[in-house]
């Protein structure tokens, strides 16, 4: 029998794993001060993008030698450059257990024509690391955005290494904590934790891995965009706000507004708390519940940003169809967005859990959840 739908709704009920959730306090009204029709390049428009780097540097604790640059075409932009920059140099091992690791898996084999090693892992799953070749070049995701599988720390990764280590830690950035010593390039975007807006990427680069691109030219062409050197040497202004290509002055300003915003939760330690928090609120949810579980096997690798989900009760027939028609009544009952699996990814459900969101949010609409699925089995 289906039960009563609940009374309470979320005040937000904008649960995309990306873009994701604003910030609470976002308004447009808080981008009033943006430097809008002036040049990136004019004093102003400098200021502004030194500002993000040295406040991303700062609430990211993010060591004084290493580099901080904002690039082109969001995350993938930026792992595009440090593979097609950095990769060729020695062996390199790419590791999967989800869609985007997959395609970048695709990217090292098929377009640069690299002999990689490539370690995959199922859906819920992570190869095993502790069989990874660091005498080469590493490439791997810090958390697993479509399967919400991460790694549950940097112990894996040797201190002393002959390869570069490259994150994309797009889902991982301000939610979780990253060891920068044991990362030589890590990549992120603005519209994923902090729910700034999408397009820009930022690379952030070790001395090791400067040493790299000093000393070494790739067998192929790069595009302009990707572009990190000139006469041998690191382009210093790209990690001075002199960017490549023209960046939206009004995302700058939500950005900068983003990383005023995290910081008066707490900075990085508030953040990865509110992300805890509502990944506990899900937790608690699913164990009380025979019918739903994690998509990631083991506890330890459960992703705290973008938290899958899968459905487990034997009167379930099509379980695809069964995930699709779950998200979509509570998508037409306005209580949670864009919270269907990533269309590679097993059937499920994925809601985003970052520091944009409301723990009060992930409590309300939970209890919708509930409704939904009976409802969906009575459906069938």
């Amino acid at each position: 029998m289906v039960t009563d739908q609940p009374a309470a709704r979320p005040a937000n009920p904008r649960f995309s794993s990306g873009p994701c959730a604003k910030r609470p306090d976002f308004s447009l009204n808080s981008l009033e001060h943006a430097a809008l029709g002036r040049s990136h390049r004019a004093a102003i428009g400098k200021a502004k993008l030194q500002a993000a780097i040295d406040q991303t540097r700062d609430l990211l604790g993010v060591p004084d030698d290493y580099r901080i640059g904002i690039v082109p075409a969001s995350d993938t932009g930026a792992v595009e450059m440090a593979m097609w920059s950095l990769l060729g140099a020695r062996g390199v091992t790419m590791l999967a257990w989800e869609s985007f690791g997959a395609g970048w898996v695709t990217d090292v084999a098929k377009q640069l024509k690299l002999d990689a090693t490539v370690m995959t892992a199922a859906y819920g799953h992570l190869p095993d690391l502790a069989a990874v070749d660091f005498t080469t070049d590493v490439v791997f995701t810090w958390n697993g955005t479509t399967s919400g599988v991460r790694v549950p720390n940097g112990d894996w990764i040797p201190a002393t290494r002959d390869g570069l280590t490259i994150c994309d830690a797009t889902s991982a950035a301000f939610a979780m904590e990253l060891p920068w010593d044991k990362l030589d390039v890590t990549t992120y975007s603005w519209q994923k934790v902090l729910g700034g807006e999408a397009a820009h990427g930022m690379i952030i680069l070790s001395p090791r891995a400067v040493d790299r691109l000093e000393s070494y030219t790739p067998a192929w062409p790069l595009p302009k965009i990707f572009r990190l050197t000139k006469g041998g040497k690191l382009i210093e202004g790209i990690f001075r706000g002199e960017t490549i290509n023209t960046p939206s002055m009004l995302a700058v300003e939500d950005y900068l507004q983003a990383l005023a915003w995290a910081r008066s939760v707490g900075g990085l330690e508030g953040l990865i708390a509110r992300a805890d928090a509502n990944t506990k609120a899900i937790a608690d949810f699913v164990e009380m519940r025979p019918w739903i579980d994690f998509l990631a096997h083991d506890p330890a690798t459960l992703s705290t940003t973008s938290v899958c989900l899968k459905f487990t009760d034997d009167r379930i027939k099509d379980g695809a169809a069964f995930a699709k028609a779950v998200a979509r009544r509570l998508d037409a009952e306005g209580v949670a967005h864009d919270i269907g699996a990533y269309r590679d990814a097993p059937a499920g459900l994925r809601i985003w859990c970052g520091g944009t969101i409301e723990t009060s949010d992930i409590d309300a609409m939970l209890p919708w959840l509930d409704w939904a699925f009976e409802a969906e089995i009575a459906a069938q």
